[in-house]
Formats: structure tokens, sequence, C-alpha cells
């Protein structure tokens, strides 16, 4: 998901979003602990998206003000 998708989609979607990418996020790190994943520049990118996508609603509340 890119920065334009996330300006594109409403409050609640993104809420949505949000509590879905944290599951997999802690699903990554657990599975990582267990047995390295193949990949684990995932799990980095999976943090800087939830940042983008908390930050992208944290602007929305300001603006509302």
């Amino acid at each position: 998901m890119k920065k334009e998708e996330i300006k594109e989609l409403s409050t609640q979607d993104l809420k949505d979003r949000l509590a879905e990418m944290e599951k997999e996020y802690l699903q990554l790190k657990i599975n990582h602990s267990i047995s390295p994943l193949d990949s684990p520049a995932k799990i980095t990118h999976e943090r800087k998206m939830i940042a983008r996508v908390k930050t992208e609603l944290r602007q929305r509340e300001l603006n509302i003000k």
C-alpha cells in the first residue's frame, strides 16, 4: 500500500486496516522468534506501514480540530 492509497481510504477503513496490520506484525514477530523467516525485512516493512497509517490517522485527527 502506497501513501496515495492510504490517503484515499476513509478513516474507518484505516482503523480496520491498522488493527489487521498490527495482528499480522505480531504474528510475524512470533514466527520469527520460533524459526527465522526467509525475509526478515518483511518485519521492518510491516512496522513502517503501521507507522504510515498511524501518521495519517493522526493528521486527520488534527485537521478536524
